[in-house]
């Protein structure tokens, strides 16, 4: 699926590094701001244990993990909404992504200078907001100007969605995101053309040094603290720590060094996971002794959609799903044990796919 989450941030604060850590395409790193000329974007592989507790006992030829986009922008700077350093391009970048990952510096490092001389990452995030937010209100106040034209010629959708249009000014006038504006589900859609910044889901992550990557230090207490009434999720990652275990080939050495960490898994899986949840995504599978292939879905949408995503012929032939719970094929072990414990379910066009359903289409062309 065309999905994807952009990683922003002041310039200098370990973003590329972080990219670098979980994606297949290397980027270049730099201690220089403003050294990069272009977003990066790589695929990166989501984590999931459930493939291999069921390859356990399909025993498959291959394996397939399910997939987001990323794309690194490059860092932004006070000013960039009116085209500082080189800004005005990359907010654009960020217009096309579907959910944010705002990196924010948690270390200290006298080699590595800060663009506003000193580690701060509450101020960083207003720094960030404030610039995403004058963007916003430049593209709400262009879209309120041809509103008003319309509304004055007597079109009532026009002076509906101008109602709801003005609150989201309001909003951001008071220095407050789009996406925590007073507005209903169902009257978002009248922002849905206009693609702001503020609007889109997002994450943070407090880059850290090695020795605060289990407990953080107090950079990531002050700013967990200042999100604290933001629906959203904090991690602490030590992006250079990550990077370099990333470019390990033995899975031994990767395993040692996250232990001398004190970490299980490296911190860029649960970031992967949290950012594939943050796309409002799920996870199905199908599952043979060829391959077992997760697939991404969005959360909600029916069998016959997820018959789509596995090919376009499946969705326009579409008979039937037979669906297995993963919890069942763990717990029967097989197929035919499922079959036989009466817990296959043969499911119609109006199923609501679950994450971690095992899905076998019967269609018909």
């Amino acid at each position: 699926m065309a999905l994807n989450c952009g990683i922003i941030g002041l310039t200098n604060i370990g973003k590329t590094t972080l990219f670098n850590c979980i994606s297949n395409t290397k980027a270049e790193s730099s201690n220089y701001a403003f050294s990069t000329s272009k977003s990066n974007i790589g695929m990166i592989n989501v984590p999931d244990l459930r493939i291999d507790e069921l390859n356990k006992l399909v025993n498959a030829a291959k394996l397939v993990e399910t997939t987001v986009e990323l794309v690194d922008i490059p860092g932004l700077t006070k000013g960039s909404s009116q085209g500082e350093g080189i800004g005005n391009k990359f907010l654009g970048d960020i217009r096309s992504t579907d959910a944010i990952i705002h990196v924010l510096r948690c270390f200290d490092d006298e080699n590595l200078s800060h663009i506003e001389g000193s580690i701060n990452p509450v101020r960083d995030k207003e720094i960030v907001d404030l610039e995403l937010q004058i963007k916003d209100l430049e593209v709400i106040e262009k879209k309120i100007q041809r509103l008003e034209k319309l509304a004055k010629t007597g079109d009532k959708n026009a002076k509906q969605e101008l109602e709801i249009i003005q609150i989201y000014s309001n909003h951001l006038n008071n220095f407050q995101p789009a996406r925590t504006a007073p507005v209903d589900d169902k009257d978002k859609k009248f922002i849905k053309d206009i693609a702001l910044l503020t609007a889109k889901p997002v994450m943070y992550v407090c880059n850290v040094d090695d020795k605060s990557a289990i407990n953080g230090n107090k950079y990531t207490k002050a700013f967990i603290e200042s999100v604290k009434d933001e629906n959203t999720e904090v991690l602490i990652i030590a992006a250079g720590a990550e990077s370099e275990i990333a470019e390990l080939e033995s899975e031994d050495d990767r395993k040692e060094f996250l232990e001398d960490l004190g970490l299980s898994e490296p911190g860029v899986n649960k970031l992967i996971r949290s950012a594939f949840n943050m796309l409002n995504l799920i996870t199905f599978f199908t599952a043979g002794p060829k391959e077992i292939h997760a697939w991404t879905l969005r959360k909600g949408l029916s069998a016959p959609a997820a018959a789509g995503v596995i090919h376009s012929d499946l969705e326009r032939g579409f008979i039937r799903a037979e669906v297995i719970k993963y919890e069942d094929y763990i717990k029967y072990g097989s197929e035919n044990a499922v079959k036989e414990a009466g817990k296959l379910h043969v499911e119609g066009k109006n199923y609501i796919v679950q994450d971690g359903d095992i899905l076998f289409i019967r269609f018909n062309i």
